[in-house]
């Protein structure tokens, strides 16, 4: 399948490829490459291996990942509502495993939408410590919010909020900042012929100067000892080598890291920019004709630590702690969510505790590290347990995706394959036996809503807004 190629890209490419264009070129006339990423908080990679309804082939440099045939629609089987992957374009998930993220850890991903790195970082997270996960475009921030939930996440506040505020808001904070910055998108040509329609010279150096803005502010946000990872899906030099060495030579406590490069992966290029920072060739490049996937860059930078040798670090870190506490909120009254912990007690085998925030009616738990939510345009504050109306409590979607069956007193396990399913999705009612009250939904054991059943009948809780239509 043909791109029609920009002329001026075309002949930009040729230019810095040489011997290497033909092939390039050659690449566009295939078609691209399609990914699925097992979410390990839902399912193991091994589990969802034996039971795949798809025809899947390992990815090499992501453990979870795993290219699916040309004719399969992962996105139109029940799997895929109850959060049990997400599909990603397979060089993407690269960044993921570049970001390297450790349980426990404060972690921003500071461009997040629609969800793909954030969904990836935060499994490697296990539910443990703080993820951030930032969308400056409102529209976009919702989606990534629906992602997020959909996952099963639970550690993760999605904020809609430009980066300048939130380095006001987190100084020195992070253990790992990612930036997968907005860009001029070539390397997504084959994916997204629009990107092809809207790209120009002008628009890749308007690209370059909003991305290196970017970057400096969230290299503000990251700790001493911490690490910024930097990707784009374009080939343009001016984005990726020339954006990071602008960076380094006017931020001297960053370093670029060694990664690891795969199979077909290229490194940096020193030579296709002026003023090459050192270290560059250490990045990272991902281009469609020497791998299945669509052309990336990754830079993973490290910010010196400067109690290295000088033994001042620890105390200024600690003094950014000491004055960022004043900022952490005081647990809801129990009295308040009397009804929440009394469906708790009847129809969950645990109680979810932690930090409780109230929005509006919303019943929320939000991370322990997280700062205050005061001032800053909040689109989920963390991990959603319901609503909180007159005399009762309702559960939220993301409270039943995000739990197992053995963390409630009822459950209705439905085949992947079944008509009840296909129901339950389209949003009907079922029929269903058993004592009355909340029952979490599962297709072949896993999580994907709530039901309620009275008189024999369950009522259908699965979101209007996610419903399969009647096609």
């Amino acid at each position: 399948m043909g791109v029609h190629l920009p002329e001026d890209f075309i002949i930009k490419m040729k230019e810095l490829l040489k011997d290497e264009f033909e092939d390039f070129i050659k690449s566009y006339e295939e078609n691209r490459n399609q990914g699925l990423r097992v979410n390990t908080l839902k399912i193991s990679v091994q589990d969802f291996h034996d039971k795949s309804p798809f025809t899947i082939k390992k990815i090499p440099w992501t453990q979870e990942g795993f290219y699916y045939g040309d004719t399969d629609r992962p996105g139109k089987h029940p799997y895929h509502e109850a959060g049990l992957y997400y599909i990603q374009e397979p060089s993407a998930m690269a960044v993921g495993e570049m970001v390297d993220p450790m349980p426990g850890e404060k972690i921003l991903d500071l461009c997040a939408a629609p969800g793909g790195k954030t969904t990836h970082i935060a499994a490697k997270m296990n539910q443990k410590g703080f993820l951030l996960a930032n969308e400056i475009h409102p529209a976009r921030a919702k989606i990534l919010s629906q992602n997020v939930e959909r996952m099963g996440i639970r550690n993760t506040v999605v904020t809609n909020e430009t980066p300048e505020r939130l380095a006001q808001r987190f100084p020195g904070y992070f253990d790992r900042v990612l930036v997968d910055a907005p860009c001029s998108g070539e390397g997504m040509f084959r994916k997204d012929p629009q990107a092809c329609e809207e790209w120009s010279l002008e628009n890749v150096a308007m690209c370059a100067s909003r991305q290196l803005d970017i970057l400096k502010h969230a290299g503000s946000m990251l700790r001493p000892g911490g690490r910024l990872i930097y990707s784009t899906c374009t080939f343009s030099p001016e984005e990726n080598e020339g954006v990071i060495s602008k960076f380094l030579n006017s931020s001297p406590e960053f370093e670029v890291e060694d990664i690891q490069a795969y199979e077909g992966f290229d490194r940096g290029r020193a030579d296709w920019i002026a003023d090459a920072a050192e270290n560059i060739e250490k990045t990272i490049r991902i281009w469609p004709h020497k791998l299945q996937g669509e052309g990336h860059f990754i830079a993973v930078l490290r910010k010196k630590d400067i109690s290295e040798g000088t033994g001042g670090g620890i105390e200024r870190a600690s003094g950014i702690a000491r004055v960022n506490r004043k900022y952490l909120h005081t647990s809801l009254d129990r009295k308040l969510l009397k009804d929440y912990y009394h469906f708790a007690e009847e129809f969950l085998s645990f109680i979810p505790e932690g930090k409780y925030v109230l929005f509006g009616e919303q019943l929320y738990i939000i991370p322990e590290e997280m700062l205050a939510l005061e001032n800053l345009k909040v689109v989920r504050p963390g991990w959603h347990l319901g609503t909180i109306k007159k005399n009762r409590f309702e559960p939220s979607h993301a409270l039943g995706i995000s739990i197992k069956g053995e963390q409630v007193k009822y459950k209705l396990n439905l085949s992947a394959d079944s008509d009840e399913i296909t129901a339950y999705l389209k949003g009907e009612p079922l029929e269903a036996e058993g004592p009355k009250g909340w029952y979490l939904v599962e297709v072949d054991g896993y999580s994907i809503g709530w039901g309620k059943l009275t008189d024999r009948i369950l009522k259908n809780h699965y979101p209007k807004g996610l419903r399969w239509k009647n096609t």
